[in-house]
């Protein structure tokens, strides 16, 4: 075994894909969107049976990937092009198929080799193992990795290097052949599964608690408690649908600026955790609705139809997509009437409906601002309609709160016990639809609006002036 340094880089380095210079399977990504194509579905069987090494041949022919915006490990790259400045030899030793290591081979311009599976031999494990000594000789070679998987490879090789290995694997190793390096170090996972969820966005569920308000029945505890369960449901499914969401977005998501960054598209997180939990949760939203009772999982399973619709397909239609997202706000609020046993009234739904219309003119109109002109086409407008989105927009805006102006003069009041407090409510929302509006067109609305608004101290000043009112107006005093 070669012990100097000229000795050391005489020797090939030998590099696994999936898992260490990249951060992701690409199995795992190429499934996914095959699972999403029936003409492609329908081959998977079939395929498999014939072997795992011709299922990847025929996916990697079938669901081309984007190699430029796939996730690298930048000190794993960083690492290889060290080494390779130095004059060492490059292998690329991957069990994913030949098609797709050729081409992340060229995009990096780092190897001089590529050794990987061919349609008859998955090279993994023993049999990668197996090909490297039969090609360089057993301990005339070096090998990069990261998993179980490799430890066959690494108790055949000179020099381990390792990347984002866990110390098991590393003591396993340690002892059987000689440690040349240790690139990062093992990610926890649990942070990046929870931003994965987006609990910034369980905000909006709170309308789930304004039939409760809107009937001022502060006192109603077995009401409470059930749209308690239904924020609780809608929680659940809107983290399960933005997980499904996430996983069939992830090559627009890796061309965005901004959305790249996000837990799959980065690689933080392995896609199969997405595939995993996203049934699981929308699983665990309809049995925390019917604890409510009533048509409460009906309700929670039309938001979960809806929301696939609009992820899937209805966010790349003009006006569709804006009315879709305001249906998404008033099914939190139908939601938590049904589970609380206060229907929405007439008076609630006009005004929920002009505002929530509003709210999503607001977050379409912010992502125009922020989108370039490709993607815009993408989702069916163009940079000229701009102009259109703002004045239904703010056109909604002030409807909302006439409708609020003529339901505080109507006989309806009469469950209040000082309605005449409640006209202080229509400037304070309307001052705050106008900063959001106001907020959207100098480009810092980077976000849905109730969630900007969950940030925004002015938004915070404007709710404790609401709640001031509410009471006001219900005090029996």
């Amino acid at each position: 075994m070669p012990k100097d340094s000229d000795a050391w880089r005489s020797l090939p380095l030998c590099v696994d894909l999936d898992g260490t210079l990249l951060r992701t399977d690409v199995l795992h990504e190429q499934l996914l969107v095959a699972a999403t194509h029936w003409s492609l579905l329908r081959h998977l069987p079939g395929w498999k049976r014939q072997g795992i090494a011709r299922l990847k041949q025929e996916l990697a022919a079938a669901v081309p990937l984007d190699v430029a915006t796939l996730p690298y490990d930048p000190a794993v790259v960083d690492y290889l092009r060290q080494q390779r400045a130095q004059g060492r030899r490059l292998v690329l030793a991957t069990a994913a198929d030949r098609q797709v290591a050729e081409a992340i081979s060229a995009h990096l311009g780092l190897f001089d080799e590529v050794i990987a599976s061919d349609g008859h031999e998955n090279l993994r494990g023993h049999a990668k193992a197996e090909r490297l000594c039969a090609l360089f000789g057993e301990r005339r070679f070096c090998y990069v990795g990261s998993d179980d998987s490799d430890l066959a490879v690494w108790h055949k090789a000179a020099g381990a290097v390792f990347a984002n290995a866990r110390h098991a694997i590393v003591h396993a190793v340690r002892g059987r052949t000689t440690v040349e390096a240790r690139i990062g170090s093992v990610r926890s996972r649990i942070a990046s599964f929870i931003r994965a969820l987006r609990p910034h966005q369980w905000s909006k569920n709170l309308l789930v608690f304004v039939p409760l308000l809107a009937a001022g029945a502060v006192a109603d505890s077995h009401g409470w408690l059930a749209a308690l369960y239904m924020f609780a449901a809608f929680c659940c499914a809107a983290s399960g649908v933005y997980l499904i969401n996430d996983l069939t977005d992830l090559a627009a998501d890796r061309r965005h600026p901004r959305k790249r960054h996000r837990p799959f598209a980065s690689g933080d997180l392995p896609v199969v955790y997405g595939v995993i939990a996203a049934p699981v949760l929308i699983v665990a939203s309809g049995l925390l609705a019917l604890r409510c009772g009533g048509d409460t999982a009906a309700v929670i399973g039309l938001y979960v139809l809806l929301a696939l619709l609009y992820s899937l397909n209805l966010k790349e239609k003009p006006l569709v997509d804006i009315f879709g997202l305001a249906a998404l706000y008033s099914i939190r609020l139908f939601g938590g009437g049904i589970a609380s046993d206060h229907a929405v009234s007439l008076w609630l739904m006009m005004f929920s409906s002009f505002l929530f219309l509003s709210l999503a003119c607001i977050k379409r109109d912010a992502e125009m601002i922020a989108a370039h002109e490709r993607r815009l086409r993408r989702r069916g407008y163009r940079a000229s309609d701009r102009r259109l989105l703002e004045m239904m927009g703010i056109g909604a805006s002030f409807v909302s709160s006439m409708v609020l102006g003529l339901y505080i003069q109507s006989p309806a009041t009469e469950q209040w016990s000082h309605p005449q407090w409640l006209w202080a409510t229509i400037p304070l929302l309307l001052f705050w639809l106008c900063r959001l509006w106001l907020a959207t067109s100098r480009g810092y609305m980077l976000d849905d609006p109730i969630v900007y608004a969950s940030r925004d101290w002015v938004s915070h000043g404007v709710a404790i002036l609401l709640a001031v009112v509410y009471g006001l107006a219900l005090a029996p005093f």
